[in-house]
């Protein structure tokens, strides 16, 4: 069995919402799926997507293939968890 992270369209004619899922790669784009990582809002500015990350990596672990989309969403998702926080401090 062929594991794919895609999306999953649910939004409404012209408000396009995305679910990020984990899928068989021989079910439709908007059927059944194995588990739900996230979502993706295209039409929301800033920080349009959310991931679960550790579910992410646990997929790719067991050799999940994730979408070009998805693949650049836990990319940028890595890179704002790997870089330090940066904390102001008023004396």
């Amino acid at each position: 069995m062929a594991v794919k992270i895609r999306m999953k369209r649910v939004g409404a004619k012209n408000a396009p919402v995305f679910r990020i899922v984990v899928a068989d790669s021989r079910s439709p784009r908007d059927g059944k799926f194995i588990e739900e990582l996230g979502t993706y809002q295209p039409l929301k500015k800033g920080e349009n997507f959310k991931v679960d990350l550790e579910r992410a990596k646990y997929w790719l672990s067991k050799g999940a293939q994730p979408s070009d989309t998805v693949a650049s969403f836990i990319k940028k998702a890595s890179k704002t968890v790997a870089a330090p926080a940066i904390t102001t401090t008023s004396a």
